[in-house]
C-alpha cells in the first residue's frame, strides 16, 4: 500500500511492461480515513499495445501522460509498477525504469502483481463472479491464477504467482467442481484459447480486457487485501515476480543425477590446486555421501541429530527444495538446504567443514538459498538456530534476520531454538576473500535524508562540475561512477555476481540480468554517497549532477537493458541530458588513468570475455578495427579451459596463478593465425587442443602436471596477441600501444608487451588493475568527453548489443586528470 495520510490526495505514476501492453497513467490518488484502501481518480492513460519496443517508449510516454495531466516529474509522490510475471525482460524494463524515476525524485516505489492487475482490468469491464487469468509464460507455459469479483473487486484464492503447462491449467481448471461458472481471461488466450475451448470453456472476457491495463495497477495497489507490512516504499526493494529459475539453473538442475561431470578430468592431483578457488553449485545425488560425512563431523556430539544419507537422498527427491554445496577441488566443504512454504523459503540445515570456517563460505551458501528462493517466488526466509549458538546468530543477524519466536525444547531438554526470519533480497555482503562484493540490495536504511550543508560545501561542489555519473551495466558486473569536470573520477563502485556464474563456468545472460535489476538502486545509493565523502558531506544527490552517461552497447541485451532503462528513469526525472557510451571505447580510454598524455595514433589491443581485437586509433573517435577473433575471445578460451580443467570461474585470473609455476614450453600447443598474414584471431582450435590433450593424459592413465599445462597454453595465447599486435604498430608506424579489458590484467601478458615493444622503442600503456574490468570510470571518462562534445542521445534510447565501435564518438580529446584510484 502506497502509504499517505488519510484524505489527502497524492499523484502516482503508474507503469507496467510485462505484457505486450505498455500501461502507463498519471493518477490522483486518494487513501480512505483507515489508510488502508484508496480512491483512484486516472488523470491521463498511455495504454497501447508495444511488442517488443517498451524501452524505447515508456519514459516518453511516462512524459507525455504527465503533460496531458496537466503536471510534470517534480509534482509525482510516488511511483507504482508492475512486478509480473510476465517476460522477463520486459518486467525488467519497467521496474528499472521506475527505479531510475523514483530514485531520481527521492520518491517512494511500490510494486503490484500484473496478475492481478489483470484481473481488476476484468472487473473493470463489467465481469463479476469466478475469473481465470492465465497470463502468457511463453515455452508452453502460463502464469495461472483464480480470483473471485464481486462489486468491491477481485479476491485471489492462491497465495503466490506460479508457472504450469498450459495443457496442465487446462486440465486443472477442467476438473474443478464450479468449472462451469469460470470466466477465463489473460494474454495466454492469444496461445491457448483453443485448448481451453476443447475442454469445454466457452466463457471468456472480452479480447480487449485480456491484458493488464494501468487503471487495473492503480487498484491492485490500493486493494485492502494488498497490504503489505514489509514495503517501505525503498526502490532497492522492488523485484520481479519471476516464478522459475532461469533456463541454465532449470537445465542444471535436471543434471543433478548424472554419475560423472561433464568437463574433462585430470588423473593427477597437484597440491597446490588446494583452496585456489572455492566453488558453489546446486548438490547433486554424487555428493550425499560427503555431504552426510561432513554432517555428522559438524554436529557429532551437539543438540542437532545429524541428517542421515537416505534423508539427503529423499530430500533431493522432493519437490520444492534447493540445496547447495562448496567445494573445493571435489572435495565438498560446506552445504546447505532449504524448502519452499508457500512465499516463503525454510532453511533446513546449513553445516561448514571445522578448518574452512570465518571463509564466508556460510554466508555465500546462504546467500544462494536467498536467491533461488527469492526466484521461485518467496518474500522472506526464516529458519531456527539454538539460542547458544552465537556464530551462527551473528551471520543471520548481519543478513537482517530477526528473531520472531522461540521453540521450547527444539533441540532437546533445556536446548531452545530461536525462530528468525528475514524479508528477501537478504543484504549479506560476502566480502572475506578480496573478492569485491556482491550485489545488495541497499547500502543504507531508506528514506535517505541529505544532510545539511556548509556553504562552502555548496560551493565546492558547483565548481567541480559537470558532475557526470556513469552507469555499466554491459555484462556481469553492476558499476557506476562520478567524474569531475577535470576528469577526476571521484566515486567508482563495482558489484560482481561471480558466484552466481562460476559453476556454469562462464556468464549466464538471464542471472547477469536479474542480478543488475536487484543491484542498481545499492550501487547508485553507494556511488553518491562516496562522492558526497569526497566533498566532505553525506550523499551527493542527482541535484547536483549534470549527466548521466550510459553504456548503451555493445554486451549482453539483456543486461544493457538494465543499464539504460534506469538510466534513462533518472534523466527522465531530472531533466538530465542523456549521454550514451560504447562499452569498448570505454576500455581504450582506461589507459589514460595510467598515461594521461596519451594521444592519437597508436594501437591497441581491446581483449576480454567478449572481445578480442586490434584497433588503430588514427584520432579520438577514428578507429579501424584491423582484425578481431573468428570465434571465441581470449577471456572466453581461458574460461573454457578452466572449465575443462575443474579450476572454476573466471578462468583468467586462476591459470595466471597456477602458469606462474609451471614450464611455459613442457606441451606444444598450436599457435593458430600465427602466420595467416591479417590481424585475426582463432581460440576455439586451441581451446580444442588443450581439452583432447587432457582427454588423452586420462586415457592412458598418466597425471597431469596442471601448472605446465596452464602456462602452455597461456603461452600460445600470448605469442599471437603478442606477434600480430607488433606487426600491426609496424604497419602503421606509431610509437603508443595500448591494451584495454579484463585480460589487459594478465601479468604475462603485460610482460611479453613490455619487452617485445621496449626492443622496438615503442612505449606501452596498460591500464591501472582497477580499471581493467568493466568498470563505471572508464565509461564516465567517456561520458564526459561526449558531453562536452554535444554527443547527448533522446529518452527512446535503447540498448545495442552489436554497436560498432566509434558509435555515440567524437573527434573531441578526453580529459583526465591523472587522479587514481578513486577515492
Amino acid at each position: 500500500m502506497i502509504e499517505a495520510a488519510p484524505n489527502e490526495p497524492l499523484l502516482v505514476l503508474a507503469m507496467d511492461t510485462s505484457t505486450d501492453m505498455l500501461a502507463c497513467a498519471v493518477a490522483r490518488w486518494m487513501p480512505s480515513a483507515d489508510g488502508l484502501s484508496a480512491d483512484i481518480e486516472v488523470l491521463a492513460s498511455g495504454d497501447h499495445l508495444c511488442r517488443r519496443q517498451t524501452n524505447v517508449e515508456l519514459t516518453s510516454t511516462a512524459l507525455d501522460c504527465l503533460a496531458r495531466s496537466g503536471h510534470s516529474m517534480a509534482d509525482l509522490d510516488a511511483v507504482l509498477v508492475g512486478r509480473g510475471p510476465g517476460s522477463f525482460t520486459g518486467v525488467r524494463i519497467g521496474i528499472a525504469t521506475a527505479k531510475g524515476v523514483a530514485c531520481g525524485l527521492g520518491l517512494p516505489l511500490h510494486g503490484t502483481s500484473t496478475l492481478d492487475a489483470a484481473a481488476w482490468n476484468a472487473w473493470l469491464h463489467g465481469q463479476r463472479g469466478l475469473l481465470g487469468v492465465a497470463g502468457d509464460a511463453m515455452r508452453g507455459e502460463v502464469y495461472p491464477g483464480i480470483y473471485v469479483l464481486d462489486d468491491e473487486g477481485p479476491m485471489r484464492t492462491f497465495s503466490t504467482e506460479t508457472v504450469i503447462k498450459a495443457q496442465a491449467c487446462v486440465d486443472e481448471w477442467a476438473a474443478r467442481a464450479d468449472r462451469d461458472d469460470l470466466v477465463i481471461t489473460g494474454d495466454g488466450l492469444k496461445k491457448y484459447r483453443a485448448k481451453f475451448e476443447e475442454a469445454g470453456f466457452s466463457n471468456f472476457v472480452d479480447e480487449a480486457a485480456w491484458h493488464p491495463c494501468s487503471e487495473g495497477l492503480l487498484r491492485a495497489a490500493a486493494s485492502p487485501d494488498r497490504y503489505d507490512p514489509y514495503e517501505n516504499g525503498d526502490p532497492a526493494l522492488v523485484l520481479p515476480i519471476y516464478t522459475r529459475l532461469s533456463d541454465a539453473e532449470e537445465n542444471e538442475r535436471q543434471r543433478l543425477g548424472l554419475a560423472q561431470p561433464e568437463s574433462a578430468t585430470t588423473t593427477g592431483v597437484y597440491e597446490g590446486l588446494s583452496g585456489i578457488h572455492t566453488q558453489l553449485r546446486p548438490m547433486s545425488v554424487n555428493d550425499i555421501a560427503q555431504v552426510a560425512s561432513l554432517e555428522a563431523d559438524a554436529f557429532a556430539g551437539g543438540v542437532h541429530e545429524a541428517w542421515s544419507e537416505k534423508l539427503f537422498y529423499d530430500e533431493l527427491s522432493s519437490h520444492g527444495r534447493t540445496w547447495w554445496v562448496a567445494h573445493d577441488q571435489g572435495e565438498v566443504i560446506g552445504f546447505a538446504g532449504g524448502m519452499l512454504a508457500g512465499d516463503c523459503l525454510e532453511v533446513m540445515d546449513i553445516a561448514v567443514k571445522d578448518d574452512r570456517r570465518h571463509e564466508g563460505i556460510g554466508s555465500r551458501l546462504l546467500a544462494r538459498l536467498a536467491y533461488d528462493g527469492q526466484m521461485l517466488g518467496a518474500s522472506e526466509i526464516t529458519l531456527e538456530v539454538h539460542e547458544g549458538n552465537t556464530a551462527a546468530r551473528g551471520l543471520y543477524e548481519s543478513a537482517g534476520f530477526e528473531q520472531v519466536g522461540l521453540r521450547k525444547n527444539y533441540y532437546g531438554k533445556g536446548n531452545d531454538a530461536l525462530v528468525m526470519t528475514a524479508r528477501l533480497p537478504l543484504a549479506l555482503d560476502t566480502d572475506k576473500t578480496g573478492e569485491r562484493p556482491e550485489p545488495r540490495a541497499s547500502v543504507r536504511p531508506w528514506p535517505i535524508v541529505p544532510k545539511a550543508r556548509t556553504q562552502e560545501v555548496t560551493q565546492s561542489i558547483s565548481d567541480a562540475g559537470p558532475l557526470v555519473l556513469a552507469i555499466e551495466s554491459s555484462c556481469d558486473e553492476t558499476a557506476m561512477a562520478i567524474i569531475k569536470g577535470d576528469g577526476e573520477v571521484i566515486s567508482n563502485v563495482v558489484a560482481t555476481q561471480i558466484d552466481f556464474h562460476a559453476r556454469f563456468g562462464g556468464v549466464v545472460p538471464e542471472i547477469a540480468s536479474r542480478k543488475h535489476t536487484e543491484a542498481i538502486v545499492g550501487v547508485f545509493e553507494e556511488t553518491l554517497a562516496k562522492a558526497g565523502a569526497f566533498f566532505g558531506t553525506g550523499t551527493l544527490t542527482p541535484s547536483d549532477l549534470s549527466a548521466i552517461g550510459v553504456t548503451a552497447g555493445p554486451g549482453l541485451v539483456g543486461a544493457l537493458v538494465v543499464g539504460v532503462a534506469f538510466a534513462k528513469g533518472l534523466c527522465a526525472a531530472t531533466g538530465l541530458p542523456l549521454v550514451p557510451v560504447h562499452h569498448l571505447e570505454g576500455h581504450l580510454m582506461a589507459n589514460l588513468f595510467e598515461t594521461p598524455d596519451l594521444k592519437p595514433p597508436f594501437v591497441a589491443s581491446l581483449v576480454s570475455g567478449g572481445n578480442t581485437m586490434l584497433v588503430y586509433v588514427r584520432d579520438w573517435g577514428d578507429y579501424e578495427v584491423m582484425g578481431q577473433t573468428i570465434d571465441d575471445a581470449v577471456g572466453e578460451a581461458f574460461d573454457k579451459v578452466a572449465k575443462a580443467l575443474g579450476l572454476g570461474y573466471p578462468g583468467g585470473p586462476v591459470i595466471s596463478r597456477l602458469a606462474a609455476q609451471g614450464n611455459p614450453k613442457a606441451i606444444a600447443f598450436p599457435r593458430a593465425m600465427l602466420h595467416s598474414h591479417d590481424y585475426r584471431f582463432s581460440l576455439s582450435g586451441l581451446k580444442t587442443a588443450v581439452i583432447t590433450y587432457i582427454e588423452g593424459e586420462n586415457r592412458a592413465g598418466r597425471p597431469i602436471n596442471v601448472p605446465d599445462l596452464a602456462a602452455s597454453f597461456q603461452a600460445a595465447v600470448v605469442d599471437v596477441q603478442v606477434a600480430k599486435a607488433a606487426t600491426a604498430v609496424d604497419e602503421t608506424g606509431v610509437q603508443d600501444f595500448c591494451v584495454g579489458g579484463g585480460v589487459a590484467a594478465n601479468p604475462a601478458l603485460r610482460e611479453a608487451y613490455q619487452k617485445r615493444f621496449g626492443k622496438m622503442g615503442v612505449r606501452v600503456t596498460v591500464p591501472p588493475m582497477v580499471v581493467c574490468g568493466d568498470n563505471g570510470a572508464m565509461i564516465a571518462l567517456v561520458a564526459l568527453r561526449n558531453l562536452r562534445a554535444g554527443v547527448t542521445a533522446p529518452l527512446t534510447l535503447d540498448a545495442a548489443p552489436n554497436a560498432k565501435l566509434g558509435e555515440w564518438s567524437s573527434s573531441e580529446a578526453p580529459v583526465v586528470s591523472g587522479a587514481w584510484p578513486a577515492r
